[in-house]
């Protein structure tokens, strides 16, 4: 695995960590859904909770929220209406971002609520 995929493997299992500590419940992982991926999805508050999650060990050039772009919205978006239509789930729906600043064995975490829109 490249080293960029490790550290991209260690936020995500932080972020799962960070979600479950709040009381979410993690239904899936790295769900793939018109060809486009959603790297977690959570129940919390009766709320579907589809997030992104950005890692980063250097924040010199980009934030980690930043790389989440126009094009990955939408393909996020795609992904989760297959979701939703897949497992036939009910709820309201929230788009987060988690994002992750890596610093040696610690992470950062800057966890961004309805970070963009569903519809």
């Amino acid at each position: 695995m490249a080293i960029n995929q490790d550290v991209g493997k260690e936020g995500e299992d932080a972020a799962v960590q960070f979600l479950i500590n709040l009381g979410y419940i993690i239904l899936h992982r790295n769900y793939k859904g018109d060809k486009a991926e959603i790297d977690i999805v959570a129940l919390f508050n009766n709320l579907l909770v589809i997030v992104e999650v950005k890692t980063r060990s250097s924040v010199n050039f980009i934030l980690p929220q930043d790389a989440v772009n126009a094009r990955k919205r939408k393909q996020l978006i795609k992904a989760t209406n297959c979701y939703v239509e897949e497992f036939e789930r009910t709820e309201e729906v929230r788009l987060d971002i988690i994002a992750i600043h890596k610093k040696g064995n610690t992470f950062d975490i800057d966890h961004i609520e309805d970070a963009f829109y569903f519809f």
